[in-house]
């Protein structure tokens, strides 16, 4: 069957014949039946068959313009191919049983798969253009996932979903997550490293300010969430001054709602009924879905960025540590890291300007007067 010709590279002969054939077709076409005998008298005028008559009209039908008329040129049908139909079940199954594997295997590693199985099966085995054609035939999606996992797939491919929980006022929303401290600490009793800490942190979403956090050693559990809670909800004050801190950190309040991650903390007893006694929404994000966090992840983000700039640390991956060693330059102990937080959570927002926003200074929320004034 001729494949459709390209008009802006088809030479003049052929563009004169399809204007001809233009001039005489779009009358027919725009008729809701034609008969034989019009049909005969288009054949004859453009010197063609009347099966052609009424394959043209059908074409100018489905695509009302000239290059719809043009000689096709001989080829084959598109998407057509000459592999034969055995070799292209072999590619296929190729494909689904070594490429589509969690190991990831290379395209070199599927071509070598390839020509083994067609040397024992007796067919020539096909270049690599035709197998890349074969790989092309598969959606990209189920590549991904088949290849990388879901969660990936899911990144890549499904539509981005926000958060619906938009904070106007201080309080209406906090969100906490946990994060392992890209630092090495030492134990205040004999000055050696004993690990990375864990950070759970919280933050206001509307005035985008650090309510309160706990620094433990132990993984994440209901005591991080309970002391992160307890720091947010009770004034810092004396918290400073045990800590001979002189700064000010005029944060605190209980929240309308704690946006949260799916960890098993989250989902206990005890902050379940915490809530309930102080009139506290618990919201969870769906899982998988970490940009439903965006604030906390981003401020985790940034607090690790500073962490960075201290001795003992462990940067965030091998390759940007290199050789540096981390236990041997540690020098904080578990306690040091609170006026780093202390400092960072008097950062200005390059959105939300805490000092200078009359409704980010006090805000009236039901009858609880809430101050977030950095």
């Amino acid at each position: 069957m001729p494949r459709p010709p390209d008009w802006q590279s088809t030479n003049t002969q052929d563009w004169q014949i399809a204007t001809a054939r233009e001039a005489i077709i779009r009358p027919l076409a725009e008729q809701p039946r034609v008969t034989i005998k019009v049909a005969d008298e288009a054949a004859h005028l453009l010197g063609i068959s009347r099966s052609l008559v009424y394959e043209l009209i059908a074409r100018f039908r489905r695509r009302p313009q000239t290059s719809s008329l043009l000689r096709g040129k001989p080829g084959l049908k598109p998407q057509s191919t000459l592999l034969d139909p055995s070799v292209h079940k072999l590619i296929m199954e190729a494909i689904q049983e070594c490429f589509l594997q969690r190991e990831r295997p290379r395209v070199a590693d599927l071509m070598r798969e390839i020509r083994t199985r067609c040397h024992q099966q007796g067919y020539p085995a096909p270049n690599f253009r035709t197998v890349k054609k074969r790989l092309a035939l598969i959606d990209a999606k189920v590549q991904v996932r088949r290849r990388f996992g879901a969660a990936t797939a899911r990144e890549q491919f499904a539509p981005v979903r926000t958060n619906t929980n938009q904070a106007d006022l201080p309080l209406e929303c906090v969100q906490i997550d946990h994060t392992p401290v890209d630092v090495i600490v030492l134990s205040e009793r004999d000055r050696k490293p004993i690990g990375r800490p864990w950070l759970t942190l919280a933050i206001d979403v509307a005035s985008r300010t650090i309510m309160g956090f706990a620094v433990l050693l132990e993984p994440p559990s209901v005591v991080s969430v309970a002391l992160t809670l307890t720091h947010a909800v009770m004034s810092k004050d004396t918290w400073l001054a045990d800590r001979e801190l002189e700064v000010r950190w005029p944060v605190h309040g209980i929240p309308d709602l704690l946006h949260l991650d799916n960890a098993s903390e989250f989902h206990s007893q005890a902050l379940e009924r915490g809530a309930e006694e102080y009139g506290v929404r618990l919201d969870f994000r769906p899982p998988g879905a970490p940009h439903y966090g965006g604030h906390i992840e981003r401020l985790i983000g940034t607090t690790m960025g500073a962490v960075h700039l201290l001795p003992g640390t462990t940067f965030s991956n091998v390759a940007e540590k290199g050789d540096y060693s981390s236990e041997s330059a540690a020098c904080l102990a578990i306690y040091a890291h609170p006026a780093k937080n202390v400092r960072l959570a008097q950062r200005g927002h390059r959105v939300v300007s805490c000092s200078c926003t009359p409704i980010c200074r006090i805000c009236i929320v039901g009858d609880q007067s809430v101050n977030v004034d950095l």
